[in-house]
């Protein structure tokens, strides 16, 4: 079982950065007579890579777990999964490559260690077109099932979009680099073009797997019955007050939470409902929260109201402070919809707050299309990160495609 939240000390890939020093700089001593003429054989630049992408596999798997049990709602978490698994087939594909010039070293040479590394992008993004083609199918059911239902807003759109902005990119690069003719300058410009396009994609992609991973992480822990606080979510309510079907099952799943903790061990909690006024509201969702705790026979001296936030950090902040005037040391959970899970844990990491949350199940159709809505919204709050990360990419595969050619 993995242990959530454990570790005090946040997971560093300093030795990741340690190994690619020597690694870039065995690189530059290896090529700098050229390509055609390297100062160390070519088999050995090719099994010091191999061993490098190990390397890098193992640390990223590491710091991936290390994440989990230091906080399991972080923007790191996507990035080790997403770019361990892109590794893994830069890997495959040079211990392949090793394997031929170890066998025909005359007809493998430095140039395919390099032609290899500047289309990594581009290779894993074929070899992950399946997966990437049965996700964007779907998604579009599902999103087509959501307007079926829900009608058609923009909103619900989303997922559609996204299923042909995925197949769109990957058409769109087999067909342009499907064949290139010109001069040697106009062939290297158009492997430029599609190596940085790759990048992008790459980048993109690797962010998708990687949310999807840490969120069915995030749905599936059931956190330790030692609570003292579980926080409920709000989101709208009925026109008469009543909770909607989404915001009752957020109250359900922390009852059932209560009952199986106090049924356990004994432990009691107090509920903090999380949820001001919307304009087109008749009263707060912590109100009618309150009313709904009360009806399932949670005594009066059990629940908490939180009745100014209007978004997900606010509902983290606002019940934080609540939570520190009754018991600064108490231990937290909070109650949200299974697909809200992880941006709700990354609100309460920046608001200070250790906090692990459970899932209340939603419709089949509903979930994929929301999902999208908080990958987006992960993807909006990290805009600094992203972009060092996707220009390093860019840096990186510019600078190997003409290495190819100059």
């Amino acid at each position: 079982m993995l242990k959530f939240d454990t570790l005090d000390k946040k997971p560093k890939l300093y030795d990741a950065a340690a190994l690619t020093v020597p690694v870039l700089a065995f690189l530059v001593y290896a090529l700098k007579d050229g390509i055609d003429e390297p100062a160390v054989d070519a088999r050995v630049i090719e099994a010091v890579l191999v061993v490098y992408f190990a390397a890098l596999i193992v640390m990223l798997v590491r710091a991936f777990f290390g994440q989990i049990r230091y906080n399991p709602y972080s923007y790191n978490m996507i990035i080790y999964v997403g770019f361990a698994l892109f590794a893994l087939s830069v890997l495959a594909v040079h211990i392949w490559l090793l394997g031929h010039m170890l066998a025909d070293p005359d007809n493998y040479t430095t140039y395919m260690i390099i032609g290899v590394l500047a289309g990594s992008a581009e290779f894993y993004m074929f070899l992950s077109f399946p997966f990437l083609a049965v996700f964007s199918a779907a998604l579009c059911i599902s999103n087509i099932s959501l307007i079926r239902h829900e009608g058609r807003r923009l909103v619900n759109l989303l997922g559609i979009a996204l299923s042909f902005l995925i197949i769109g990119g990957a058409v769109f690069l087999y067909r342009f680099d499907f064949y290139a003719t010109g001069s040697l300058f106009e062939v290297m410009m158009h492997d430029l073009v599609a190596n940085s396009f790759s990048a992008v994609y790459l980048y993109f992609e690797c962010m998708l797997i990687g949310t999807i991973a840490a969120n069915i992480i995030a749905v599936r822990y059931e956190p330790e019955k030692d609570k003292d606080f579980m926080i409920i979510l709000g989101c709208g309510i009925r026109k008469d007050g009543t909770p909607t079907p989404l915001l009752r099952g957020r109250c359900d799943r922390a009852l059932a939470f209560y009952r199986r903790q106090k049924e356990e061990t004994g432990r009691e909690l107090t509920f903090v409902v999380s949820g001001g006024q919307g304009p087109h509201e008749v009263t707060t969702e912590s109100s009618c929260m309150r009313n709904y705790l009360l009806s399932q026979g949670i005594p009066e001296e059990r629940i908490v109201e939180e009745n100014r936030s209007t978004d997900t950090l606010e509902n983290m902040r606002f019940s934080k402070e609540i939570i520190g005037k009754i018991n600064p040391a108490g231990k937290v959970a909070f109650s949200t919809t299974n697909y809200h899970i992880f941006r709700s844990g990354i609100c309460a990491r920046r608001v200070k707050m250790r906090a692990v949350g459970i899932g209340a199940r939603t419709k089949w159709y509903f979930w994929p299309n929301a999902a999208v809505r908080e990958f987006v919204g992960l993807l909006a709050e990290h805009r600094g990160k992203q972009a060092f990360i996707m220009v390093g990419l860019l840096a990186a595969y510019f600078v190997l495609t003409l290495l190819c050619y100059l």
